[in-house]
C-alpha cells in the first residue's frame, strides 16, 4: 500500500525510506495571485486556509508551510506598544509598524505593488546607533503565549496531504536584514557600530530563545527557523560571528524535545548549506539549484553530505509557461536522481512556487515523482 504524503515526509525526517520522493510545495503565493486573493503582511489568520489546503490534496501536492498563520500570542513588556496602521503612498496600501519605548519610537514601512503582488519596503526602521538600542529593547521585551488549538486545527484540515510547519520567525540578524536596517544597513552597522550591534543582537537572541522554549512544548513535529539563508548575505564568517551560536542553541533544545528543525536557504548555496548542516540542522528548505542558484543538484548533496534533508530542487523561473516544458521536466528528474545517493530528500520547488506560474506544472510535477522518485 503506497504511504500518504505525510507518511513520507515524516519519513524522510526520520532517516527511513520512503516508497517515493515525498512532493510538497508552498503554493501560497501563487494561489493568492491566482485567486486575486488579499496579501496581508498585517493580517494573521486565525482558521486554516481551507481553500488552499483543498488545492493542495486536489492537486496531490504536500502541504507544509501556513505562511500567514499565528500559532503563538506575541505581546510586548508594559512599557513598549506596538502598532501596526494602514495609509495610502501614491494609490497604494502602506503598511506601517511601529515600536514605541521609553527610549523613543521605530517605525517601518511597506508598500503593495499590483506587478509583483507584494510588499515592496519603503523604509528601513533602523536609522541610527540609537534607533537599534530601541529595536533591542522593544523586541527584548516580547513574551509568548501558546495558541496549540490553532496549530491542531491546521493538521487537522491537512490530514495525510502533509505536514504543518511551526515557525520560529527571524534571527536577530534576519529582522535587521529583512525588516528594520536592510543588507547595506547592516555592514555599516557591523562597521560602525559594533559595540551596541553585538549588545542588540544577543538582546534579541536571548529573547528569541523563549520562544524557543515554548516551541519544544507545541505539538509540531517539525519546526523551521532561518534568515532568509544565502551564501553571499550571511557567509560562514559572518554567521559564526552573529548567528551560530543562537541557531546551535535554539536546535539543540529543540532536538532535546524530540523536534526536526528545518532551515530556509532560499538564495546562494555555496557554503551555506555546509554552515546549516553544521550547525545541527535536519534539513535544508527552498533550496534552489541551478540555473537560478550557484550549485548544481549534485554540488548540493555533495556539501550537504548524506544525512542532511535537501527540500527544494525547481527554479522559481521553470514554473513559468514561457520556459520550455522540457526544461521543467529535465529540472525534476535531475533533482530525482540524488535518491540514489540518499534518500534525505524532498522533491519540492526552490522557495514559493511563483505567481504567473503554469499550472499543468504543479499536477506534472506529482507525476514526475510518483513515475521517477520511486525507491
Amino acid at each position: 500500500m503506497a504511504m500518504s504524503l505525510r507518511e513520507r515526509i515524516l519519513a524522510v525526517y526520520r532517516g527511513q525510506t520512503p516508497d517515493v520522493v515525498p512532493y510538497m510545495l508552498d503554493l501560497s503565493h501563487w494561489f493568492y495571485h491566482k485567486h486575486r486573493q488579499p496579501w496581508d503582511l498585517s493580517v494573521a489568520y486565525d482558521a486554516p486556509e481551507h481553500d488552499l489546503i483543498n488545492y493542495h490534496t486536489r492537486v496531490g501536492a504536500g502541504f507544509y508551510l501556513p505562511n500567514l498563520a499565528a500559532f503563538y500570542r506575541v505581546t510586548y513588556g508594559s512599557d513598549v506598544q506596538a502598532e501596526v496602521t494602514k495609509e495610502t503612498r501614491d494609490g497604494a496600501p502602506e503598511i506601517v509598524w511601529r515600536l514605541t519605548t521609553p527610549l523613543g519610537s521605530i517605525e517601518r514601512r511597506r508598500v503593495w505593488e499590483e506587478t509583483s503582488y507584494s510588499w515592496a519596503i519603503t523604509r528601513w526602521g533602523v536609522q541610527s546607533e540609537h534607533d537599534l538600542r530601541i529595536l533591542g529593547y522593544a523586541l527584548g521585551s516580547r513574551t509568548y503565549t501558546p495558541l496549540w488549538d490553532r496549530y491542531q486545527a491546521w493538521v487537522d484540515a491537512v490530514g495525510e496531504t502533509g505536514v504543518v510547519y511551526l515557525s520560529a520567525r527571524y534571527s536577530a540578524m534576519g529582522h535587521l536584514l529583512h525588516y528594520w536596517l536592510g543588507v547595506t544597513g547592516v555592514a555599516y552597522a557591523v562597521a560602525d557600530w559594533p559595540t551596541t550591534l553585538r549588545a542588540v543582537v544577543d538582546q534579541i537572541n536571548d529573547n528569541n530563545l523563549k520562544l524557543i522554549d515554548l516551541l519544544t512544548m507545541s505539538p509540531a513535529e517539525i519546526i523551521i527557523m532561518g534568515d532568509n539563508f544565502s551564501g553571499d548575505i550571511q557567509p560562514p564568517r559572518f554567521f559564526a560571528r552573529w548567528s551560530r551560536a543562537y541557531y546551535a542553541e535554539a536546535i539543540r533544545r529543540l532536538h532535546a524535545a524530540g523536534k526536526y528543525v528545518a532551515v530556509h536557504i532560499d538564495g546562494k548555496l555555496a557554503g551555506a548549506i555546509g554552515m546549516i548542516r553544521d550547525v545541527g540542522a535536519d534539513c535544508g528548505d527552498a533550496i534552489t539549484p541551478a540555473p537560478m542558484g550557484d550549485l548544481t543538484p549534485a554540488a548540493c548533496r555533495q556539501e550537504a553530505g548524506p544525512d542532511f534533508i535537501l527540500s527544494g530542487g525547481v527554479p522559481p523561473n521553470l514554473w513559468l509557461p514561457e520556459v520550455p516544458v522540457e526544461a521543467f521536466v529535465q529540472a525534476v528528474r535531475v533533482w530525482l536522481e540524488l535518491r540514489r545517493h540518499s534518500p534525505r530528500l524532498i522533491a519540492n520547488a526552490g522557495d514559493q512556487v511563483p505567481p504567473h506560474a503554469a499550472e499543468a506544472r504543479i499536477e506534472l510535477m506529482r507525476d514526475l515523482v510518483e513515475k521517477y522518485g520511486q525507491y
